[in-house]
């Protein structure tokens, strides 16, 4: 049990909410593009609507506003960290996301993933919200087809599972030449006394030397 406290808005409540992981390809009739999402639900079940949201500094944004046309890659768990390097950690505007690639496309001309995917969705738009810094389409459902059977990435699966964890910060460290005993730190101050044969500072070198 666990008590409500009153007045009380905990920012890490909202990482409870379970998100897909999704690659949303699009293009502006001259170029193809992609870009990773993690905002993307069925609405409404008849008639099926699919809610997409993207920022707006996000060239996605423009290009799709523009076109009313988008697919909706989702990505399964066995994709690597490589995919989201490749489609979420440049802009558009300025590198080739599928330069060189020879694609599939659906019915619409947008390109369709073949690894790491389960699923694709066509999607056009019906309806479009302007929610400040971010813009939200709203679609129909225009071709839709299953690749796999593996389970759909999400959020939580992507931050336990795939995103590389930061490396922990090496710390300096000495060793007393008497003893032995290891000092770790970013520096030896000079007054320190070993803990073990009580040697000063002096008697430490540090472990690169």
């Amino acid at each position: 049990m666990f008590n409500i406290k009153p007045d009380i808005k905990e920012p890490s409540a909202l990482f409870n909410l379970g998100y897909g992981l999704y690659v949303i390809t699009s293009n502006d009739g001259t170029k193809d593009n992609a870009m990773i999402c993690n905002t993307v639900m069925q609405v409404t079940d008849s008639p099926k609507r699919i809610a997409v949201c993207i920022n707006k500094q996000s060239w996605s944004h423009d290009v799709i506003r523009k076109s009313g046309i988008m697919n909706i890659n989702c990505i399964s768990t066995d994709a690597p960290f490589a995919i989201f390097e490749r489609f979420g950690y440049a802009s558009g505007r300025s590198i080739n996301k599928f330069e060189n690639e020879k694609l599939l496309r659906s019915d619409n001309g947008l390109a369709v993933l073949t690894d790491y995917v389960n699923a694709y969705i066509s999607l056009k738009t019906k309806q479009y919200i302007d929610l400040e810094t971010h813009g939200m389409f709203i679609c129909s459902i225009m071709q839709a087809q299953v690749i796999s059977d593996k389970d759909t990435m999400t959020y939580t699966y992507y931050q336990k599972n795939v995103k590389p964890r930061p490396k922990p910060a090496v710390k300096n460290v000495w060793v007393c030449r008497v003893c032995g005993h290891i000092y770790e730190g970013d520096t030896l101050p000079e007054d320190y006394i070993c803990p073990v044969c009580s040697h000063s500072a002096d008697y430490f070198n540090k472990s690169d030397e």
